[in-house]
């Protein structure tokens, strides 16, 4: 295959597949070609293909899988229709690229709606991975690659802190990972049922992969294997729904956030232990104004090494109009632009983005695994979802 123009087929229409569309379109010429999208509704599905150039459209799953000309789905759907469209997807013998999460609970014949507030997270916990175990036996048992689009292992930062662990001779005793904004981009992210879970699965994926493959990478070099994870414990809430919150509102001081969860939490924080003795710290908040916030910190026998993979200061601006600088893009989640600001210059190679698909298209041209591949996808659900279970039950659960 290496010779061969990759045939891509997108699977959703909404922001995470115009971000890989962009970012696709930044390889050289001739590595891919987007041939299809399916979306939903045939009509969110030729819009998108107008908007992109792309000469089929669907609502037809099995008229993407049927093409011998696609090598690839790619499936940026939300995360409810993950894990039956890659199951799908691997059997047809497709490659598959999927935004995170790889998938969760989101509910069976017989639970109380809503089941964020009424099922047990031990259920959800064995039902997600059920889920999880399910793709990727059907990666394995058809030989397809899995890339599991996490960009922040192939962000600049976290790579350059892989490489300052590697020179170093010291041990990581505690890797502190977060990212905080005001409010989700997806319509589906107030309901368990189509998400999965909240910020903890949605944002908390990203702080949570880093950290195990981080802690994985520390391993291999140093020992030979990975350091995997033992046990977890959490804490999660929905703090739009509390009286501060309410308070504020009385006050007319809360119309920045755009957070209103309906049975997922908007802020999490989990400790994981590894079977070393050493800890992960994760906080994630979808309550936290000053735009997008994501950094992850080592902290070494021998030194401290600190990722920022936004609110960098290679250019600031002051403005005291908001509108001073037009409809220019400066961040993602970005409340105003008045006051002193700090904006991306290319935000989608800052944070990873563009090396994620590059890296997936030359795994499968190469026949060798990208860097973020099923185990990671798969590590995630578990370490979440028993931390899910720690808030629920308020005592440390074992992995």
């Amino acid at each position: 295959m290496s010779q061969t123009t990759l045939g891509i087929g997108m699977v959703g229409s909404r922001y995470g597949a115009r971000m890989h569309f962009d970012n696709y379109q930044k390889l050289p010429s001739g590595l891919v070609e987007i041939r299809g999208v399916c979306a939903r509704t045939l009509d969110s599905a030729q819009r998108y293909a107008n908007d992109n150039n792309i000469s089929f459209a669907t609502d037809d799953l099995n008229e993407l899988l049927s093409r011998s000309d696609i090598h690839i789905i790619d499936i940026c759907t939300p995360p409810a229709s993950h894990h039956e469209i890659a199951i799908r997807a691997a059997k047809a013998g497709k490659h598959i690229v999927m935004e995170k999460p790889l998938t969760g609970y989101f509910g069976e014949p017989g639970d109380k709606e809503p089941i964020g507030l009424h099922v047990a997270r031990a259920k959800m916990r064995k039902g997600a991975k059920q889920n999880a175990e399910a793709v990727r036996e059907a990666v394995l048992k058809h030989n397809v690659k899995f890339c599991y689009a996490e960009n922040w292992v192939y962000s600049p930062p976290i790579l350059k802190m892989q490489s300052l662990i590697a020179a170093s001779k010291g041990s990581i005793l505690e890797l502190r990972a977060e990212e905080n904004h005001s409010g989700s981009n997806s319509f589906f992210s107030k309901e368990w049922k189509s998400m999965g879970g909240g910020a903890l699965l949605r944002m908390g994926a990203h702080s949570v992969g880093a950290c195990l493959y981080l802690k994985q990478f520390e391993g291999l070099k140093r020992i030979g294997k990975g350091i995997r994870p033992v046990s977890v414990l959490a804490d999660t809430a929905d703090l739009i729904h509390t009286e501060a919150t309410q308070r504020a509102k009385k006050a007319n001081a809360h119309r920045w956030i755009s957070s209103d969860p309906v049975d997922v939490e908007d802020w999490a924080n989990v400790i994981i232990r590894f079977e070393d003795g050493s800890r992960a710290t994760i906080l994630v908040s979808d309550v936290g104004l000053g735009g997008l916030n994501t950094r992850v910190t080592a902290f070494m026998t021998d030194g401290v090494i600190k990722a920022n993979m936004t609110l960098n200061d290679g250019i600031e601006t002051y403005a005291v109009d908001p509108d001073t600088f037009g409809d220019e893009y400066f961040t993602e989640k970005l409340e105003t632009k008045a006051g002193w600001n700090r904006p991306s210059c290319d935000e989608d190679w800052f944070r990873g983005f563009a090396q994620e698909i590059e890296d997936f298209v030359f795994s499968i041209r190469e026949d060798r695994e990208p860097l973020a591949g099923i185990d990671l996808a798969v590590d995630c659900v578990n370490v979440i979802y028993a931390a899910y279970q720690s808030a629920e039950e308020g005592r440390v659960v074992k992995l």
